[in-house]
Order: C-alpha cells, then sequence, then structure tokens
C-alpha cells in the first residue's frame, strides 16, 4: 500500500520540478513562503554541487533573502536585474485558468514585481490550493494598503460592489497591526462565495487611492505545477 505523503512532501515534489526550469547563467525570481522555501533550498543544493552556475536571484522579501543568502546564492534587485528568465513561486489558491491568489504570507507586492518582470512564471502549488473560483477557499485574499487612514480605506474596500458579500479585516501580528516589508499594513478581505468577476474586483481594489496592490494576481502564471497523490502534474495556459 502505497505511503500518503504529507503536505510538505508534496511541496517539496512540486518545488523539485520547478527549479527544473532553471539553467546556468540564469536570472531568476525566488518567491516568498513554505512552498517557494523548498526551492530556494534546491537552487541553493545545486549550486554547491556545481551543477547549476553563475545563477543571480531576486528575492521577493527579507525572509527569502535571509534564507538565499545563508545559502550562498547570488543575489541582486530588480534595479539590477529588470528582466528575469524565470520566477518560482507557491500560491494560496489556483483556479482552472491558472489565475491565482498570493500574499497570505504578507509579501505580494514584491512578489508581484518580480513576476512581472520575469519571462516564465512557474506557480508551485500542493493540491489542497485548487479551487473552483478565486475566494473559494474561505482564507484571507490580502489588500496592501499605506498605514495613512487604513480604516478609511478598509471601510471603502468593504463597500465595493465588485467585492459584495466580503468581510473586511485587518492583518494583526499579536496586539499590532502587521507591517510589510514595505511598511505597509494588510487588510484581508475573506469571501463566502468565490468573487464573480475577479478582474472587475481587481480593477476597484486598484481604483483605491491609498491601495498599494492586491493578492488577485490575473493572466501572470504560465505553468502550474501541482504535487497531489497520484503524483507532480502540470498545467500550462
Amino acid at each position: 500500500m502505497a505511503t500518503k505523503l504529507s503536505q510538505d512532501e508534496l511541496k517539496q515534489q512540486a518545488a523539485w520540478k520547478a527549479v527544473e526550469y532553471v539553467q546556468s547563467g540564469m536570472v531568476i525570481g525566488l518567491g516568498t513562503g513554505s512552498t517557494a522555501a523548498f526551492a530556494v533550498d534546491r537552487i541553493g543544493q545545486l549550486l554547491k554541487e556545481n551543477t547549476l552556475r553563475d545563477i543571480v536571484a531576486v528575492p521577493t522579501s527579507i525572509r527569502t533573502y535571509e534564507q538565499a543568502k545563508g545559502l550562498g546564492i547570488p543575489l541582486a534587485t530588480l534595479d539590477e536585474q529588470p528582466e528575469l528568465d524565470v520566477a518560482i513561486d507557491g500560491a494560496d489558491e489556483v483556479d482552472p485558468a491558472l489565475n491565482v491568489v498570493k500574499g497570505r504570507g504578507g509579501a505580494l507586492l514584491r512578489e508581484k514585481m518580480v513576476e512581472l518582470a520575469s519571462k516564465k512564471f512557474v506557480c508551485i502549488v500542493d493540491e489542497s490550493k485548487l479551487v473552483s473560483g478565486l475566494g473559494g477557499s474561505k482564507d484571507a485574499m490580502p489588500v496592501e494598503i499605506v498605514q495613512f487612514c487604513w480604516k478609511y480605506n478598509l471601510e471603502r474596500l468593504q463597500k465595493l460592489p465588485e467585492l459584495a458579500g466580503a468581510s473586511a479585516k485587518l492583518r494583526m501580528a499579536g496586539d499590532k497591526p502587521y507591517v510589510t516589508d514595505n511598511s505597509n499594513y494588510i487588510v484581508d478581505l475573506y469571501f463566502q462565495e468565490p468573487i464573480k468577476d475577479a478582474y472587475a474586483a481587481a480593477k476597484a481594489i486598484s481604483a483605491c487611492t491609498g491601495v498599494v496592490d492586491h493578492g488577485l494576481f490575473l493572466d501572470m502564471v504560465d505553468v502550474c505545477i501541482i504535487a497531489g497523490a497520484d503524483g507532480v502534474r502540470l498545467q500550462d495556459k
């Protein structure tokens, strides 16, 4: 009888498969979160073994920067490397069209910047992240906002017709608001039903002055690597 793999083992399978897209001499984007961390570890291992050479990586968070630096991966920023060959990152939700929700780890702005600068965005998930529609997990869909008058913006988001049915909550870290690497706050939106029109929702959120960015990553994923009980499968556009 086959042993059922843990969620971490599934994440590692997806991450290692994604690293197969990385070749020597590439500039790569390194994502943030538990699944992406397995990919960063793997790249560090292959560099140490000299299987990969001349890699330059752009991390999407302070946490990923510290992990990659500790592994000896050469690092840069988008200022120095504005065009990336491939970015590898996880997602919190993936719909059938490969639109995704990201940012429950708090790094959505830097993740979106790095992934939009990449020729190929490889998304890595275990099958628990698959949804019929974005917002369908009933977990947080994050919106990064400036600290100034945060309550005003939270209430504006709550009232957007494109987000009908959503509840908005300021993300906390203990008894204080959670602060991103960019010194902003995050409002988490919770949906009871999948978002009716994710494109309209994204446009409406972005139109609110004081919103920095949101966790709807639409038309960005080129290939999604999904690890499940039956192994690893690839889905592309």
